[in-house]
């Protein structure tokens, strides 16, 4: 019997997102013909996650004004300098399989959640504002605006692991800042107050879930692991591990839990005087 060891060359890198996604393509083309070419050129002919984040993308955004292969091409070079971006959607994949109960399919965000595509084209959209190309950053904003009804400006910075649910209507400005295990529910608005060219948007804390059609303005701070309830309009600085509710939003009492984020509860009992 061979007691040979494999040498280091010929171990095989771990992707459990990726090998999960390639099951899955390849169970779409087993089941339904008609979603077989979708499957094969978004996912089974490529050679990993970022190749196929890439083309993915690009496709949903191509446009007469901007091709995808263009698109691609930019796409290809910002994973190349910035390799966090593909760490941050692995995470965001993740985070969405873990907290949508309509999720059950790693491929699902991947190829039909737009908010999950939102975020991802927002990433690259901040990467090149990053590198100076703010011009082709501004176009993916707009662009993205269109396809997934999403208005992220491009220099606000957004954390891993975030779930944006249903998405159409959600608007963050410039000056944002979105931490990491964020939840969020479509027609949120992290918008700016005045029209002065200072820090002027919101600043969302670590494990935050916030609520359908609420409205956070202005320079304040929502702390860690708090929530906000649905409607609710804040003005104000959130403390940690707290939920407000209302118009204006006021605190009602604590989070309900540590992680509101992963735990998605969006019932909030306010009492009666």
């Amino acid at each position: 019997m061979s007691n040979s060891v494999k040498k280091p060359g010929n171990l095989k890198s771990v992707d459990p997102i990726w090998d999960a996604m390639m099951i899955d393509a390849e169970r779409i083309c087993a089941a339904e013909p008609f979603m077989t070419q979708l499957a094969i050129s978004s996912v089974l002919n490529h050679d990993g996650f970022e190749s196929a984040l890439a083309h993915r993308l690009a496709a949903r955004l191509d446009h007469a004004d901007v091709p995808s292969d263009l698109i691609r091409q930019a796409f290809d070079e910002m994973l190349r300098a910035t390799p966090e971006i593909a760490a941050s959607a692995r995470a965001d994949l993740a985070a969405t399989l873990e907290r949508d109960p309509a999720c059950h399919r790693a491929i699902e965000p991947f190829l039909f959640f737009k908010g999950y595509q939102a975020i991802q084209t927002h990433r690259f959209a901040h990467a090149l504002w990053r590198a100076g190309r703010r011009d082709f950053a501004y176009y993916l904003q707009s662009r993205s605006s269109q396809v997934f009804q999403v208005d992220i400006h491009p220099a606000a910075r957004i954390g891993k692991g975030i779930m944006l649910d249903h998405a159409t209507g959600f608007v963050v400005g410039e000056t944002a800042m979105i931490g990491d295990h964020v939840s969020i529910l479509h027609s949120v608005t992290l918008g700016g107050t005045g029209k002065a060219d200072e820090d002027r948007h919101p600043k969302i804390g670590n494990g935050v879930l916030i609520g359908a059609g609420a409205k956070i303005l202005g320079n304040i701070r929502v702390g860690d692991c708090s929530r906000i309830a649905a409607g609710s309009v804040v003005l104000k600085e959130v403390p940690a591990r707290t939920t407000v509710a209302g118009v204006p939003a006021k605190v009602v009492g604590e989070a309900g839990c540590n992680q509101p984020a992963t735990v998605m509860d969006q019932i909030v009992m306010v009492a009666r005087d």
